[in-house]
């Protein structure tokens, strides 16, 4: 039987054990998914402030004067509004309108943006990113020189600000970002998230990231793992890339037509313009449990009876957990256009049994606003 692989680790493995984290395989890594449970951390992210290690997303720098088209090339979002400082959600597809990713696209100087890509995709997004920019401004794969904390909360972006001695809550905006000091250790702040929170995300170098780690700890913010940050973000209702979203789906489908720029070049471009004219024929939908049942990954969606045809598969959930904030099951899946308005029901088939589930708009949970 032929050897398994190494699990990688972030630098930051050794606290977590530290802190009695339970640790499980994700993407090829060795990562906490709890450590009191993931209620009380959802809980803490709700109402205070939590803190997760992310270092094993992906950092990929693209640098010179022609960093932005190169950049451009890759995503469907307007890279050419970015001034420095701030930062744009966005996706890259192939050819064909699938996505390859969606990242994040920091602009830290005119000729230095910083693409963040999803951990378990990051040697299929180099490998991809390199050889559509090779002659334009070829990239640099960085994600072994840092770590990444999230932190998450009402009170995250005071948090952060305190450590950091300057007024971070006021003058960093939403997706902008800034330099400071943490615990003696120079980071970046983005404020950026993917918990329906408010928050900063902080890089910072690898054997530093104990350090900045500590210091959030210590100033109160609970440790999180994995599994508070997957009900968080489905509460939200923010794509899990190989769940929601991958190489199969477009962003059209996916409900992400607000990040395609159809006035830019990029690849995938024409498949989509194509797509957008003619129209989806699916798409993913929210959904609230009506029974007792919790929709997992891969259940069959049926119809409903009355429904002609009644009991057909129209499709599958793509991510499914309990809204422990909106206190009710939520769902993802994709679905016929003819069975996407909210308040159509559906059927999941929760492990044998038919449950009634209702198809709504927008987010399960949405922060109030401050």
């Amino acid at each position: 039987m032929p050897a398994q692989p190494m699990l990688k680790r972030t630098p930051l493995y050794e606290a977590h054990k530290a802190l009695g984290a339970k640790m499980v395989e994700f993407g090829g890594w060795e990562m906490p998914v709890q450590y009191e449970g993931i209620l009380a951390e959802h809980k803490a992210v709700r109402d205070d402030a939590g803190v997760f290690d992310v270092s094993h997303m992906g950092e990929v720098v693209f640098r010179g004067p022609r960093a932005r088209e190169a950049v451009q090339r890759l995503v469907t979002n307007d890279v050419g509004k970015l001034i420095d400082g701030k930062a744009l959600y966005t996706v890259m597809c192939y050819p064909d309108g699938g996505v390859v990713d969606d990242c994040i696209v920091y602009r830290r100087g005119a000729e230095d943006l910083l693409v963040v890509v999803n951990a378990s995709n990051i040697d299929k997004d180099f490998a991809w990113m390199a050889s559509e920019t090779a002659a334009i401004a070829p990239p640099t794969n960085e994600s072994d020189r840092w770590g990444l904390l999230a932190v998450q909360g009402p009170r995250a972006a005071a948090l952060v600000g305190k450590l950091a001695e300057a007024d971070l809550a006021h003058t960093v905006a939403s997706f902008g970002l800034a330099t400071a000091r943490i615990g003696g250790v120079e980071v970046t702040c983005a404020r950026t998230g993917y918990t329906g929170e408010d928050g900063f995300e902080i890089f910072v170098a690898a054997p530093a990231a104990r350090a900045v780690w500590d210091a959030v700890i210590g100033a109160g913010a609970k440790p999180c793992g994995l599994g508070a940050r997957d009900t968080l973000r489905l509460e939200a209702r923010l794509p899990l890339y190989g769940n929601d979203i991958d190489q199969t789906t477009t962003p059209l489908e996916a409900g992400l037509g607000w990040v395609v720029k159809l006035e830019n070049d990029f690849i995938g471009r024409d498949a989509l313009a194509k797509q957008k004219a003619a129209g989806v024929t699916r798409k993913l939908v929210g959904f609230v449990m009506k029974g007792r049942g919790i929709a997992r990954h891969d259940y069959a969606i049926h119809t409903p009876p009355g429904h002609d045809p009644a009991g057909a598969i129209v499709g599958k959930v793509t991510s499914g957990a309990p809204g422990p904030t909106v206190g009710v099951a939520v769902g993802l899946g994709y679905v016929p256009v003819a069975l996407s308005a909210p308040g159509t029901v559906l059927e999941i088939d929760c492990r044998g049994k038919r449950v009634p589930a209702e198809v709504v708009a927008g987010p399960f949970y949405r922060r109030a606003k401050a």
